[in-house]
């Protein structure tokens, strides 16, 4: 069985619909999505539209991620927080989508849950967004194993499928987890800038995970996000094309 996860769309819809073409292509039976679905990407109602409407599938699978945690329950408060602390930009962004997406789409990311656990073949998977202890925790190329280590000695599942720093990685711990980031969809930190997602194949009890990087027109997809009516969306937008940090 092949099993695409997704991370990180960010409101790419023109990603997410070339990610979604490569998925069938691969003939993937099940998906599995792993948060992160609007916040500061070129269009961020028609993506959780369609994230809602895969929603009903019985073949996918969703749970929350930390920015959806922020549209859902967005104050003041916590915009000034975000804006003082290194993200003035994706602060602006929370507080136009908290303001304009509809009731419907933020109580869908509110219910959506934090995380899941699924059994495939007896083989345990953990879905999370940052780490098994926090929605928000990096885990990425530069995390020492040690830690990654820790975050995860308090699950027993075989395999933690992640994403949230938007860095394709992966972790094999002595305790034989194997934790893998997936990537991002919508707003990769790869050199190319191309999205990417994973494929975890199992056959027989055992697995295989690949990375897949796919191409998209990232051009148009910065044209639209820089028409979004928020200071500091045109920068957002040249992220799309040549990323240089990861929090604006």
């Amino acid at each position: 069985m092949k099993i695409a996860i997704l991370s990180d769309i960010h409101g790419n819809m023109i990603a997410l619909n070339a990610v979604m073409d490569d998925v069938k292509r691969n003939n993937c039976e099940q998906t599995f999505f792993l948060g992160d679905y609007s916040l500061g990407g070129p269009e961020p109602m028609p993506t959780i539209d369609y994230c809602m409407h895969l929603s009903t599938y019985n073949n996918i699978e969703m749970i929350q991620g930390n920015t959806d945690k922020f549209i859902a329950e967005y104050s003041e408060e916590l915009y000034r927080d975000l804006y003082n602390n290194g993200a003035p930009i994706m602060a602006n962004a929370l507080k136009d989508e908290a303001s304009n997406l509809p009731p419907s789409q933020k109580e869908f990311l509110k219910n959506l849950p934090t995380e899941k656990q699924i059994e495939i073949e007896g083989i345990k998977i953990l879905l999370v967004h940052g780490s098994p202890r926090k929605n928000n925790e990096d885990i990425g190329p530069e995390t020492d194993s040690k830690d990654v280590e820790e975050m995860v000695k308090d699950t027993d599942a075989n395999v933690v499928l992640c994403g949230h720093t938007h860095l394709p990685c992966g972790f094999q711990t002595l305790s034989k987890k194997t934790v893998i980031n997936v990537g991002s969809v919508g707003r990769p930190f790869t050199e190319n800038a191309k999205s990417c997602y994973l494929i975890l194949d199992i056959q027989n009890g055992k697995y295989t995970i690949e990375h897949k990087f796919v191409n998209y027109n990232n051009q148009k997809s910065a044209d639209i996000l820089a028409k979004r009516h928020f200071e500091g969306a045109d920068k957002l937008a040249q992220m799309l094309i040549n990323p240089t940090e990861r929090h604006m």
